[in-house]
């Protein structure tokens, strides 16, 4: 009698999806042919993926709670539920997929392409406008350079005896014909005589690979750069899969970038707002002098045209819009408050030196008098 799918996994019958998943990689990792020093670690293996090939499937899983082993003998296999080790990516795929996003997984059918990868570069915001190299190590799965990422000691491999090289094998179940992976050769229509003693036949080995990227002048945070063939390497001479390289661009002190534009506020004194001035404001090219006109008030934008960043998508180039704050001094002299105190009674009952205190103050008049208060 088969062992119980859900005591196969670990979990109750209640059970959620995320839950058989997280239960059926730790299981996979565990009894993996290729890792795994246990005896019996093969025959567990089989198990365990036909248990959550199963389950995961809703109309399967229904089947087997109301009816048992006998509710989905005769619903067919299919993938890797039908036996073999499995490609060496679908095991480790949740560990690469912690760092770098995961990858695609492909059919079991010959070669099979290596696993897309995922990089996460942190750029600072000169770097991200005037474009960089930067050397990046990267975890991954590599070919094995003993067997050349055939499997095979002597780089020879076979046709599968069980399927013909066809991948798949077709099974007689009572009135129904099923097709389903090859439990010899695990789909890939080959068999290994003598398989690598580096790779246990993979064709596979975890390595660390350092590569020198070239990221282009004006990129923005998000953007994505596409290293053909820097991904995983392919199970038995399969093609690499990609490495995208995602750009973080880190916060600045100064600027805050929106598309082609950076945006800085510039704090100014009282007297330079009130009387108008010239100040040095910084860009990513060095220093501009900006001329504050007399009667500024706190928040005016200035723009300074072309000192933004040339974007890597176009030819143009944005603007530096500098957004003054006008401060109010403090830590005054006795001497100095008696000052502003005399300057503030010098405009008598005039409010005209204070336009957006006079229009607050006639928007709350209306306000009050139409509310009645």
């Amino acid at each position: 009698m088969p062992a119980d799918y859900y005591e196969t996994l670990g979990v109750s019958r209640d059970a959620s999806p995320e839950d058989l998943k997280r239960a059926y990689r730790r299981m996979a990792r565990k009894y993996h042919p290729d890792v795994s020093k246990e005896a019996d670690a093969e025959n567990r293996f089989k198990e365990v993926q036909k248990a959550y090939e199963v389950l995961k499937d809703e109309r399967k899983r229904a089947a087997y709670d109301r009816f048992g082993h006998d509710g989905v003998n005769g619903m067919g296999g299919g993938g890797s539920a039908a036996g073999g080790f499995g490609d060496i990516n679908d095991i480790f795929g949740d560990i690469f997929g912690d760092i770098f996003g995961g990858g695609r997984r492909r059919q079991r059918q010959g070669s099979r392409r290596g696993q897309d990868l995922r990089y996460t570069l942190e750029l600072d915001l000169e770097e991200a406008v005037a474009g960089i190299e930067k050397e990046i190590r990267i975890p991954t799965v590599g070919r094995c350079g003993t067997c050349d990422g055939s499997g095979s000691k002597s780089g020879k491999l076979d046709v599968c005896s069980t399927c013909g090289g066809q991948g798949q094998v077709r099974m007689q179940q009572g009135i129904f014909s099923v097709q389903q992976t090859c439990p010899a050769c695990g789909g890939s229509g080959r068999s290994i005589a003598d398989p690598c003693g580096d790779c246990q036949g993979s064709g596979q080995v975890r390595e660390t690979s350092t590569l020198q990227v070239k990221i282009p002048a004006g990129v923005d945070e998000g953007d994505r750069i596409r290293l053909t063939g820097e991904g995983g390497a392919g199970a038995q001479g399969g093609h690499a899969g990609d490495l995208y390289v995602d750009i973080h661009v880190r916060a600045h002190p100064l600027f805050q970038r929106d598309g082609d534009n950076l945006y800085c506020e510039v704090p100014i004194p009282i007297t330079t707002a009130a009387l108008g001035g010239q100040l040095k404001v910084p860009t990513l090219n060095g220093s501009v002098m900006l001329k504050i006109p007399a009667e500024t008030q706190s928040g005016k934008v200035f723009r300074l045209r072309g000192k933004g960043v040339k974007s890597v998508r176009s030819r143009g180039q944005g603007d530096l819009l500098c957004r003054v704050a006008v401060e109010t001094p403090v830590n005054l002299t006795r001497e100095q408050k008696e000052m502003l105190r005399q300057f503030q009674e010098s405009f008598g009952e005039r409010d005209d030196h204070n336009p957006q205190s006079s229009g607050w103050t006639d928007k709350v008049r209306s306000f009050f008098d139409r509310m009645g208060f």
